[in-house]
C-alpha cells in the first residue's frame, strides 16, 4: 500500500521502520530537514521537508494516490488538521496520534466528525497494556486473539518449577490442560518447540490458550494468577494518570510518587481515589518509606529510561513485587533482556504495533487474510491470526499431513467461538480463525504457511 507518515520523531520513525518491514511504499514528511535526511538514509522511503498540514506538500507527496496517511507529530491539533486535509484531498484512510487527556473523552466525536479511520494515544495504549499485565502479574507479556477468547502469555520458568527438565509431551500428560507451549526463549535462541523439546529453568516460555484454561494451567504448575491488589506508580506523568484511572476502576489501590509539587496537586484533583506522594523516588529511602518492599506491583514511569531501569532493579532486589518498567528508547530493546526488569513497556512500539494491526486489517479487505499480527520476542517471531476462506489449500487435510514451513506452529483454532488446541488429526474448516506462531517473516496469507 501507499502510505504517508507525517512527523518523523521517535513514534513516526518506529512506525516507518515497521511499515518498511511490511513492504509498503512509504513517504515521510517533516519540517526538520535533518530528520528527513536521517530517515531517508536509514530506510527506503521518499522524504519531503515541509508542513504536513499543507495541501501543496500533501499533493507533492502523492496524496491523491495514497491509501493511508498517518499523522504522528507532537501536536494533536496539527495531526487532526493533516488528517482532515488528507480526507478532502485524497479521500484516503487517516490515523491521528492524539495524546492530550482533554481529547480522550471526545475521541468518538472527533473521529466521526473528521472522518478519521483511527486515533491512537500512545500514553493511553501503554497504560492499557500495563493494566492488563497487572491483572495477571506472573506474565511478562500478554497478547489477545480471537476477540479476547485466546491469549498468548509469556512467563519465565522459575527455579524448582515442575516444568524443569520435562519434555512438552510429559508436560501435556501431567498437566492435562488445553494449553500449547508455542515459543521458548533460551538465552539468545528463539525456538518453536516440538513434543520432544525439554524445558529448563530460566527458559522464557510463551503459551497460547483461552483465559480460563491458561489460569488452570498456571494454578497446576504453582504460578500465582491473582490480580495485583495494590500498585505503586513512580512518576506522575500522563501514563500514570491514565493507568491510575484504569486501576482504580477495577478496585486496585493506587499510590503515585511524584517529585514535582505542582503535578502532585494536579493529580490529587484528577485522582481523588489515589494516594499522591510528593517525593523523589530516585532516593531509595523514599521508596522504602512508601512501602515498595510490601507492594504487589511497582510501575516505573519517570521521564528518564535510566532512572526507570535502576529503580526497577532496586525494587526487584528488595521485594517480590510485580515490576513493570517503561523504556522509551527503541535501541535499548535488545539490552533490556539482559536485566531482570520484569515487564518492559515501550509506548512508541505499542503505538506502532496498533497501527501495523490496522494496516494489516486494511490489507485484509484488499486481499490478504491476516486478521491480527503481533511481533513477539523482540521481533524475532510473529504470532498471526488468519481467517480460513473457501478456497484455502489447507481445508479438510489433517494437520499432520500438511507440508508446513520450518519453525512454524499452528497454535490454536477459533471455531464458532470455541478455542481448540489442535492435534495432528485435526482438520481446518471454512470460517475457522487460526493462530500461527513462527520465526518466518512476512506471512500474508494462510497459503504462506505451506512449503
Amino acid at each position: 500500500m501507499r502510505i504517508i507518515v507525517v512527523g518523523c520523531g521517535k513514534v513516526g520513525a518506529t512506525i516507518t521502520e515497521q511499515l518498511i518491514q511490511e513492504n509498503h511504499d512509504v513517504t515521510v514528511i517533516d519540517k526538520d530537514s535533518n530528520v528527513v535526511t536521517d530517515i531517508t538514509n536509514n530506510f527506503d522511503v521518499m522524504g519531503l521537508v515541509g508542513n504536513g498540514a499543507s495541501y501543496e506538500i500533501q499533493k507533492d507527496a502523492g496524496i491523491e494516490k495514497t491509501d493511508l496517511l498517518i499523522a504522528a507529530t507532537d501536536s494533536d491539533e496539527l495531526n487532526l488538521l493533516c488528517c482532515l486535509i488528507a480526507r478532502k484531498a485524497g479521500n484516503c484512510n487517516t490515523i491521528a496520534r492524539v495524546r492530550n487527556p482533554l481529547y480522550s473523552k471526545e475521541v468518538s466525536f472527533i473521529k466521526e466528525e473528521l472522518g478519521l479511520s483511527m486515533t491512537i494515544n500512545p500514553e493511553y495504549a501503554a497504560a492499557t497494556e500495563i493494566a492488563r499485565l497487572l491483572r495477571f502479574p506472573s506474565a511478562i507479556e500478554i497478547e489477545t486473539f480471537a476477540k479476547g477468547r485466546a491469549e498468548l502469555l509469556k512467563f519465565p520458568i522459575a527455579e524448582g518449577s515442575v516444568l524443569h527438565n520435562r519434555s512438552l509431551v510429559e508436560v501435556s500428560q501431567k498437566i492435562k490442560e488445553e494449553v500449547l507451549i508455542c515459543v521458548v526463549e533460551r538465552g539468545d535462541e528463539v525456538i518453536i518447540p516440538n513434543g520432544s523439546f525439554v524445558l529448563q529453568e530460566n527458559d522464557v516460555v510463551s503459551i497460547i490458550a483461552s483465559p480460563k484454561k491458561a489460569k488452570q494451567f498456571f494454578d497446576k504448575i504453582g504460578v500465582d494468577t491473582h490480580q495485583a491488589k495494590d500498585a505503586t506508580i513512580v512518576g506522575g506523568g500522563t501514563i500514570a494518570h491514565y493507568l491510575a484511572e484504569q486501576l482504580l476502576n477495577t478496585g486496585v489501590a493506587v499510590k503515585i510518587v511524584e517529585k514535582d509539587l505542582k503535578r502532585c496537586e494536579e493529580l490529587s484533583e484528577l485522582l481523588p481515589g489515589a494516594i499522591i506522594i510528593h517525593g523523589d523516588a530516585t532516593n531509595q529511602d523514599v521508596l522504602l518509606e512508601e512501602g515498595t518492599n510490601r507492594a504487589d506491583a511497582v510501575v516505573t514511569l519517570t521521564g528518564l529510561d535510566e532512572a526507570n531501569i535502576f529503580l526497577s532493579l532496586f525494587v526487584r532486589n528488595s521485594s517480590k513485587a510485580k515490576v513493570i518498567t517503561k523504556v522509551d528508547r527503541i535501541n535499548f530493546s535488545e539490552l533490556m533482556g539482559t536485566f531482570p526488569l520484569g515487564s518492559v513497556i515501550n509506548p512508541k512500539k505499542i503505538t506502532a504495533n496498533y497501527i501495523i494491526r490496522y494496516v494489516r486489517a486494511m490489507q485484509n479487505s484488499i486481499g490478504s487474510n491476516v486478521e491480527t499480527l503481533y511481533r513477539i520476542v523482540n521481533n524475532k517471531a510473529e504470532a498471526l491470526e488468519f481467517t480460513i476462506k473457501g478456497d484455502a489449500p489447507v481445508l479438510g487435510i489433517p494437520l499432520k499431513d500438511l507440508t508446513l514451513k520450518k519453525n512454524l506452529l499452528i497454535a490454536c483454532v477459533n471455531r464458532k467461538g470455541k478455542i481448540i488446541i489442535p492435534n495432528g488429526m485435526f482438520t481446518l474448516e471454512q470460517g475457522d480463525t487460526v493462530v500461527v506462531v513462527t520465526t518466518q517473516q512476512g506471512l500474508g496469507d494462510i497459503r504462506d504457511i505451506l512449503k
